[in-house]
């Protein structure tokens, strides 16, 4: 691609000008016009320095009988267009039974000792940061679980975590007696 008219006509300075003060004006100048152009690079020239890239969905009626589509890969939107990121958002399943939350995740080409997970009363996170494979997802979870007893196991590329849910009691307070 050629030059814009403007840089080739700068180009020919006279050979007369001992200080050019408009030096720092032509370097800003260039470097805005590199910022420019990465600012408004198409997605699909963004793409092809991070291949490959993931996107996918699925698509299952929720118990209220209507659809639930749930995005993963690492493509993710934004106010600007599709944004690439490096690491993949997992395809991830949340069931909940009547003791336990369990949480069924999708994370082919990981060893099992590569898998990061961490816990809260209402949050999972699960990580990989691998050489091949870099995986990440927050989760909120649908119910209060006990963090310590949480039991995950990994087979064939499936990650299953179990949390007890916590026990709350019924009643709290003071019983008021009427005089």
């Amino acid at each position: 691609m050629s030059e814009p008219w403007w840089k080739r006509r700068r180009r020919k300075k006279s050979p007369h000008t001992w200080f050019n003060i408009f030096d720092e004006f032509d370097r800003l100048e260039d470097m805005m016009d590199e910022m420019m152009s990465k600012a408004f690079e198409t997605p699909t020239e963004k793409a092809k320095a991070y291949r490959p890239y993931v996107y996918g969905f699925s698509m299952s009626i929720g118990p209220n009988g209507k659809p639930v589509i749930r995005e993963f890969g690492n493509v993710q939107k934004s106010r600007f267009g599709p944004q690439i990121r490096e690491e993949r958002e997992p395809l991830v399943d949340v069931i909940e039974e009547d003791k336990d939350v369990v949480i069924v995740t999708e994370l082919p080409g990981v060893e099992k000792n590569g898998i990061h997970l961490h816990t809260t009363k209402d949050h999972l996170t699960i990580s990989v940061d691998t050489p091949k494979r870099k995986y990440h997802k927050e989760l909120t979870l649908p119910a209060k679980v006990d963090p310590k007893s949480a039991q995950a196991s990994y087979k064939n590329g499936v990650l299953e975590v179990r949390l007890k849910k916590l026990v709350e009691n019924q009643f709290k307070g003071e019983k008021i007696f009427v005089k």
